[in-house]
């Protein structure tokens, strides 16, 4: 691989944000042949992306409009779904189908942590990859992985076949004491695995940084995207082969091809503003989700978690008087068969899901104060 940003299909460009399944697909075309058109090869989905639907639709804008030689392929053993060994064959032949082709040149056991290591070690997931490897249908065999370095040091140890491992890594998860990027990443690098990069923007959280630190970027270079610090910073580290951006409009594609087409590292100068960013953003954000949804497939209420904590972060960046249009947005989804945060049953199904081992029961009290009340918007006072 010699271009080092890979197309991320987990937030294709949709008609309607709250409908996962509204994928604008004539854009999806245009951003799909842009891409390659740049020069750049590497597509990520997964079983699960998408309410299920991505798989069906990269075949469609991908697989279908272009040859198979052109493009790299990856895509995800949903650990969560398979519950026995047969499943996990079952899904696998679904997904070639799903996928219209014939191998995948990536293939990741998803979402690895402490309970889902302990499935795959009981359905012999990694014995799995290795025979589809053998059977010519995977080209190499990974795992994405949220959990501790501990444990990925144990998991790499044990399993030392394979071939990749995709990593959460960003500027402002580098030291979090709960995602531990800087960690996990020294512990790829002493197995000498190759790393892929997922959320390099969190969710795209480090596309709209606070104002002060957005003077700081663009007083060192007005031209550069905000978002190119955070990819930018993710590519620079050794051994990272590839970095995933979920792009879903035009320009996003096309800024970040116009930077990485001739990749240049950061340097100290960029090192230090960006510790100084981080330091501001960490003050400004409340709870760090980057929503991926998992927590919603299981929730028993319906609640529309990482769009509350979305709005929960806007009202406690923004002043006072831009409350009552989060307010409206927040009402909106109620509206629309979401439970309030009020409706949490405290099952904890949505914490067992999270990647960013988020606190979402706690969260979801703090977003109930904000908005299961009924504000009090100034009124005007006529002169």
């Amino acid at each position: 691989m010699e271009k080092k940003l890979g197309f991320g299909c987990m937030r294709l460009p949709l008609f309607d944000k709250n409908d996962q399944t509204s994928i604008d697909t004539e854009t999806l075309n245009e951003l799909v042949d842009t891409f390659l058109g740049k020069g750049f090869t590497y597509f990520d989905t997964a079983y699960v992306y998408h309410s299920y639907m991505s798989e069906d639709v990269m075949r469609e804008a991908l697989v279908k409009r272009h040859k198979r030689d052109e493009f790299a392929f990856a895509t995800k053993l949903p650990m969560r779904d398979v519950k026995t060994v047969k499943d996990q064959e079952k899904v696998f032949n679904e997904q070639l189908e799903k996928c219209g082709v014939e191998y995948f040149d990536y293939y990741l056991l998803h979402n690895i942590g402490v309970m889902s290591y302990k499935k795959a070690c009981e359905l012999d997931s990694f014995g799995f990859g290795i025979n589809k490897k053998k059977e010519g249908k995977i080209k190499n065999l990974g795992m994405s992985f949220h959990d501790t370095p501990e444990l990925l040091d144990e998991i790499l140890t044990a399993h030392p076949e394979l071939d990749f491992v995709q990593l959460q890594i960003n500027y402002i998860d580098w030291e979090n004491p709960s995602i531990q990027s800087r960690r996990c990443y020294e512990v790829a690098r002493k197995h000498s695995k190759p790393i892929i990069v997922m959320e390099p923007c969190k969710g795209g959280s480090l596309a709209l940084v606070p104002e002060k630190a957005e003077k700081l970027m663009k007083e060192y270079n007005p031209e550069a995207s905000i978002p190119s610090w955070a990819i930018r910073f993710a590519a620079s580290q050794e051994g990272v082969i590839m970095v995933l951006s979920g792009m879903n409009t035009l320009p996003q594609v096309l800024d970040n091809t116009f930077y990485m087409a001739n990749f240049k590292p950061l340097n100290d100068e960029e090192y230090k503003i960006i510790n100084q960013v981080s330091e501001i953003i960490n003050k400004n954000t409340a709870i760090p989700c980057t929503t991926c949804r998992y927590c919603e497939k299981g929730c028993p209420q319906k609640i529309a978690i990482p769009d509350y904590f979305a709005l929960y972060n806007s009202t406690k960046r923004a002043t006072t008087d831009n409350f009552s249009s989060q307010f409206v947005y927040y009402l909106n989804l109620t509206a629309n068969n979401h439970g309030k945060a009020s409706d949490c049953i405290g099952c904890k199904e949505c914490e067992k899901a999270c990647p960013q081992h988020l606190k979402i029961t706690e969260h979801l009290k703090d977003v109930s104060m904000t908005f299961d009340v009924t504000p009090q918007f100034p009124t005007r006072t006529e002169k």
